[in-house]
């Protein structure tokens, strides 16, 4: 939906800023025009380094073509969480590349641009007399250390886009308050970084999170925490700074279910400008919650979000399917799950498995089960084409034209996250949005059964 900025990006650029005499900072997906010479030509002109961020696998093939584009001239720097786990694959297809930046780069980029000796910069890969030598990896850095992304490096505004159509103009924005998890979940690695680096749940400062709430121009934002409310106290504290100060903005939060057991912080977070939540559910399976290690069971759901229902917010949950042992019923059982315990949308995931992942060796020891080049897991029983078929099962059993009207009410009317002019706005560019739609399902031969799960039996 291009919603959010490239955070990780902007605080490499940010901490890169004062070594450099100009930073021009570029957002790939917004720039297309430039993804022919232009930009190259502008490289070859103006630029000595160039540092990508690749934070996501999606599209490698096309980013790899893109960096092997790079004039001989310029010194190419790569990093990001993709980065870090293709070091090696990178370095195989793209000769253009000079270092890899592995882990977090804030500190990294500052060593690159002093001009140390390779050897002496942790945390980095480079080529040296046709090898590519691996430095030791680089310590976390202490949080309160590293300065907050300078937005005025932007070239974009992030608004809400569907389809290609911006239907509100209200601008987005994130801001990361901690790092790390402090819990066990077994899919879950976030807590690790891609060399198998544990952070510790370190969180920053209320005074200096709130400030750079202040900051920030964008009116809807998102704490990319992984968990909110770890400290409920520190939440509250953050609550009650941006009510002190009078900060009109409108948040979203990630979070866990327990959440609910502290209803002196939600209804903070609601006076605060709080409106969504989004919550870690995985599986309506105590079978399944107990092998992913979630650390409460289905009952414990049900208790809470019957706790969760009576606040005005919208709850967004997240779920897992294609789990060992899980069955296609019981995939498809989500959608049914998430409408009785109340969940506004949900968003549901295949199985993935990543290198320093706790399952990893339980899929690698169960008959039948593969981890495919993807980091995702696929069976005997259910190849990766039949999880995307059951996926489309799961998707118009949740998201009936009754439950998309359900949405619009909440979001709109009972969170209010969006004003009346925006709502006005959503609602005037809506026909094309749907427009598009139809037109994507034309192109892809499946208008007729995407209408008939729609509209009629929910047709396999």
């Amino acid at each position: 939906m291009m919603l959010f900025p490239p955070t990780g990006l902007e605080y490499v650029a940010t901490s890169a800023k004062d070594w450099v005499n100009k930073v021009t900072l570029l957002d790939l997906r917004y720039e297309k025009d430039l993804l022919d010479d232009r930009l190259i030509d502008f490289i070859k002109k103006e630029i000595d380094i160039v540092c990508v961020g690749i934070g996501w696998d999606r599209q490698f093939k096309e980013i790899c073509t893109l960096l092997n584009r790079m004039p001989d001239t310029t010194f190419l720097v790569v990093g990001g969480y993709t980065a870090t786990e293709k070091v090696k694959e990178l370095f195989e297809k793209c000769p253009t590349i000079n270092i890899v930046v592995r882990g977090e780069g804030e500190n990294t980029i500052k060593d690159i641009l002093k001009d140390r000796p390779l050897e002496d910069i942790l945390g980095i890969s480079y080529r040296r007399n046709g090898d590519v030598i691996h430095n030791q990896h680089s310590p976390l850095a202490e949080i309160n250390s590293i300065s907050y992304p300078d937005r005025t490096l932007r070239r974009n505004k992030y608004c809400l886009m569907l389809n290609g159509i911006k239907v509100i103009n209200l601008a987005f924005d994130t801001v990361l308050s901690a790092r790390g998890c402090p819990y066990n979940c077994k899919f879950c690695t976030f807590k690790l970084n891609p060399l198998g680096q544990k952070r510790d749940y370190s969180a920053r400062s209320v005074e200096s999170v709130v400030r750079e709430i202040e900051d920030i121009p964008a009116k809807g934002i998102l704490f990319s925490d992984e968990n909110f409310s770890v400290d409920p106290k520190r939440a509250e504290a953050i609550c009650d700074l941006i009510i002190a100060r009078r900060i009109k903005k409108r948040f979203i939060a990630q979070t866990r279910i327990e959440i609910a057991n502290h209803p002196v912080l939600l209804k903070k977070m609601i006076a605060a400008g709080f409106k969504v939540l989004l919550v870690g559910i995985e599986s309506p399976h105590d079978r399944i919650l107990a092998q992913l290690n979630k650390g409460f069971d289905s009952a414990a759901i049900r208790k809470y979000f019957k706790v969760l229902r009576k606040y005005p917010i919208y709850y967004h949950g997240y779920f897992i399917y294609g789990n060992i042992g899980e069955t296609e019923e019981e995939m498809l059982y989500i959608a049914q799950f998430a409408k009785e315990i109340g969940v506004d949308s949900i968003t549901f995931l295949k199985l993935r498995i990543e290198k320093f992942s706790p399952l990893k060796e339980i899929v690698e020891k169960t008959p039948g089960y593969y981890i495919g080049s993807n980091g995702v897991v696929f069976s005997d029983a259910y190849s990766y084409a039949d999880l995307k078929k059951i996926a489309r099962r799961i998707k118009f059993s949740f998201y009936t034209p009754f439950r998309i009207f359900k949405i619009f009410w909440k979001c709109f009317f009972v969170a209010r996250f969006f004003t009346f002019t925006e709502t006005m706005s959503f609602l005037f560019f809506l026909p094309l949005v749907l427009k598009g739609i139809l037109v994507r399902e034309v192109a892809k031969g499946r208008l007729f059964n995407t209408l008939q799960r729609v509209f009629i039996n929910n047709a396999k």
